[in-house]
Parts: C-alpha cells; sequence; structure tokens
C-alpha cells in the first residue's frame, strides 16, 4: 500500500435549499423547451409545413444538440473563472434561448424578405442550440457539487423542476386563451396572440430562473474541487484539444454504452410525441381536416395538447420527488424499466381514446417515463464516468438523445406519409412500441454502483 498517497476528502452533503437553487435554472430551461415542443408543430404548421415534412423541420434541435452538447461539454471542464466552471455557460446559453423564444413565432414579419417557414426553421434551430448550451452544463454541475450518495436525488429535483417548468410553459397558452380572453385564432399564416404572448413570457422567465441558480450557486475553486478527486482526475488535460472529444468517445465505458441502447428507444419514442401528438389528436381525435390551421376549432385542438404536455410534465415533477424512494426498495433499473412501460402503455392508448378529456389518462404514463428518463439515465451515468471528464461525458452522452431523433426525423416523416397514410396516431402507436424495448434494454445495463440513497441527517 502507498502510504503518500493522498487522503481523498468527501464532498459535503448540500441542503434541500442549495440543491433546489443548484437546479432552479433548469426550470427556465423547460418552460421554455415546453413551448417548443408543444407548439413548434403547431406554428411551422401556421407557416405552410405538411405533416410529413414536420419531422424533417425538427431535425434541426437534434443535429444542433449533437454538435453544441459535447463541445459545451469539453470547455465547461476546462474553465475555471470568476462565475465559475459551469455557470458561464448557464447564462450565454439562457441570453440566445430568450432571442430564439422572442423571434421564432414572429416569424412572419420577415415574410417579404425570407419565407416565414424557413425563419422559424432557423429559429427553432438557434433556440435548440441555445437550450443545449445552457442544459450539458446543468447536469455537470449535479456530479460537481454533491457526493454520491445524493445523485440521484440531485438529478430527481431537477427533475422536479423540469416539470414544474414545464407545466406552466405548457397551459399558459390555453390559460392566455380561456382564462384571460386573449386571441387564439388569427389570420391564415399568422401566429394567434395567446402563444406569441407565452413565448415572450417564456423568454423572460428562461432568463431569470438561469440568473437565480447564478447569483445564489457556488462552484468549487479548482484548488478545492481537486481534493475530492484523484490528481490524475484533476488534471486539465488540453492536450488533444477538440480531438479529444473523439478519443472520449471511443472509450466511453462499458455502461455508457448500454445505456445508450436504452436512450436510443427512449428518445425516439419521445421525438414522434412531440412532433406528431398535435397532428395525430387534431386528426384522430377532433376529426378536423387536413390543412385546416387557422379554424377555431384546430387551436382548440392544439390548446389542449399544450394542456395534455402540461399534465404529463406535472406527473412527472411529482414522481421525480418519489424516486429516490422508488429506488431504494427497488433499483435504479428496475424503477426506469417500469417507467419506460408505463410510458409506452400511455401512448398506445392514445389510439383507443376519443374523448379528449379521456386523453389525461394517457399522460400519466407518459408523465411517469418521462419522470424517469430525466433523472435515472443521468444518475447511473455519472456513477461510471471520471471526474475530470464529467462534463464532455455528459456531452457525449447526448449523442445517445439526438441520434435516435436524427433517425426518426429522416425516416418519421415518410412513415407517416406512406405507411400510415397521413394518419399521425400510428406515430404515437410506434412510439410506445420503443418504449417497451427500452424497458427491456434497461434490464441488462450494468449498473456498477449501487449507491446507497442516505437521507440527510437533519
Amino acid at each position: 500500500m502507498n502510504q503518500n498517497k493522498p487522503t481523498i476528502a468527501q464532498k459535503p452533503r448540500l441542503s434541500f435549499w442549495q440543491i433546489f437553487n443548484m437546479s432552479f435554472g433548469f426550470l427556465g430551461i423547460q418552460f421554455g423547451f415546453a413551448l417548443q415542443t408543444g407548439n413548434a408543430s403547431r406554428i411551422l404548421q401556421t407557416f405552410g409545413a405538411d405533416v410529413e415534412h414536420l419531422s424533417w423541420f425538427w431535425l434541426a434541435a437534434p443535429i444542433t444538440g449533437m454538435i453544441v452538447q459535447p463541445i459545451i461539454g469539453h470547455y465547461s471542464d476546462r474553465t475555471w473563472n470568476r462565475l465559475g466552471r459551469r455557470r458561464p455557460y448557464f447564462l450565454t446559453g439562457a441570453i440566445l434561448s430568450g432571442v430564439a423564444l422572442f423571434f421564432m413565432p414572429n416569424s412572419s414579419m420577415l415574410a417579404a424578405l425570407i419565407p416565414p417557414i424557413v425563419v422559424g426553421a432557423g429559429m427553432l434551430m438557434i433556440m435548440d442550440a441555445s437550450f443545449n448550451v445552457a442544459m450539458e452544463p446543468f447536469r455537470a454541475l449535479v456530479a460537481d457539487n454533491l457526493p454520491d450518495s445524493q445523485h440521484t436525488t440531485g438529478f430527481s429535483m431537477q427533475t422536479c423542476l423540469i416539470g414544474v417548468g414545464a407545466v406552466i410553459g405548457s397551459w399558459l397558452p390555453y390559460v392566455f386563451a380561456e382564462w384571460f380572453g386573449v386571441g387564439k385564432t388569427a389570420n391564415q399564416g399568422i401566429v394567434p396572440d395567446n402563444v406569441l404572448y407565452s413565448f415572450y413570457i417564456g423568454a423572460a422567465v428562461l432568463i431569470g430562473a438561469i440568473l437565480w441558480t447564478v447569483i445564489r450557486t457556488k462552484e468549487y475553486p479548482p484548488e478545492v474541487y481537486a481534493t475530492f478527486h484523484e490528481k490524475d482526475e484533476t488534471e486539465s488535460g488540453h492536450k488533444g484539444g477538440l480531438l479529444e472529444i473523439f478519443s472520449d468517445l471511443a472509450n466511453m465505458p462499458k455502461t455508457m454504452k448500454q445505456l445508450g441502447l436504452v436512450q436510443f428507444f427512449s428518445w425516439f419514442a419521445l421525438f414522434s410525441m412531440w412532433v406528431f401528438t398535435t397532428p395525430a389528436v387534431v386528426d384522430h381525435v377532433y376529426h378536423i381536416p387536413a390543412g385546416d390551421t387557422s379554424s377555431a376549432a384546430y387551436n382548440d385542438a392544439a390548446n389542449w395538447v399544450n394542456v395534455l404536455f402540461g399534465v404529463y410534465n406535472l406527473v412527472s415533477a411529482v414522481y421525480a420527488l418519489l424516486l429516490p424512494r422508488i429506488v431504494k426498495k427497488l433499483s435504479r433499473k428496475k424503477a426506469h424499466a417500469f417507467s419506460l412501460t408505463m410510458g409506452g402503455l400511455g401512448l398506445i392508448s392514445v389510439f383507443f381514446i376519443s374523448d379528449p378529456h379521456l386523453l389525461i389518462v394517457s399522460m400519466v404514463g407518459i408523465g411517469l417515463a418521462w419522470g424517469s428518463i430525466l433523472a435515472m439515465p443521468y444518475a447511473i451515468l455519472s456513477s461510471s464516468i471520471p471526474a475530470k471528464k464529467i462534463g464532455v461525458y455528459m456531452g457525449i452522452f447526448n449523442f445517445f438523445i439526438t441520434f435516435p431523433q436524427i433517425v426518426n426525423g429522416i425516416i418519421g416523416g415518410p412513415i407517416v406519409k406512406y405507411a400510415y397514410s397521413g394518419h399521425a396516431i400510428y406515430a404515437l402507436v410506434m412510439a410506445g412500441v420503443f418504449m417497451f424495448l427500452a424497458a427491456i434494454a434497461v434490464l441488462f445495463v450494468q449498473d456498477g454502483k449501487k449507491i446507497q440513497i442516505i437521507e440527510a441527517a437533519n
């Protein structure tokens, strides 16, 4: 035994409010992301996109995420300045996201110069890239600041706040229209006022929530952070520059590779849900003719989809608080498998429902899956990667989120058009099957460190 080996200090456990403040910015990010997922297809259809082409426009989001997240992770691992290690990226991403949220629904303003559909797709790309700039370092911050025994609690807190932000963001267009009488219809090619105002508020909330985390959360300076890890885990390792990302990709831990398959099935399903739920509900439940994107009936259906998305996010927020206890009783793998199975049942059940209000039941199952997807894979992953690579591996892990979305984006539209004769409801059924496959795959993941979730001894 090496008697001269330095003692590695243990990170102090953080209080509930410290973890809350550290994660609060995610509420703002998800507020904006919920507006995107609930309204992007609606906005793009308003600007003239056909149902079978929606998934192609949505390709902008995962492609930018695949490029941006590993780069941001790589550089945030190496950034130490007055703001900290991760916080500079939160702030930059928040400002860019706010700008994109303002301009996307206003794309018709530039119609004289550029077709609105082009501007809308471009804003969707910028918005998602900006969300990724802010989002990736938040995942790494949990692993930076929390001891292993609190990782699941930290990611569950993030998931809870993600759910709260998404509920508010999802319901806002409906609330503006039905509670405050803000216009829910507009001329052909123009986004209704209730959606416009929702995006404006989303931009303000996103920036404000990120600022709360930046101001209220401290990061360990390099010399303190070094005491929590082996010396070779805290060296900066600039040698390979950006090319080092490819080396890290080739040498990723086995657990990460296994989780990749789970993520592929999960996010293929989620992408189908986000892209095709609005046209599926409009067609299958409300029976609105194809091409109608300006009638009151269409906008009622689209607003109801926002409510439904809020429901699944509300369920995920509550479920996230229960996950640490569920994991203690079962395991991280079994808890995730159960949640994904419930999501599959929720997606497939939409096919059998004709009453729009009963779709809330479907959203409960989807909410269980979403809550677990946002927490469990990261809790498992964070225990299997070296400390000096947390940021870059969290970014590389995003490959397993973006790649299935890109695959779906390329083939999803043609499948709906040619295999499903334009009926988007079958894309949701297919998504349910992929959720089941994810539930099976997670049972084969090697969760090497079975971290005990210890309650705070206060």
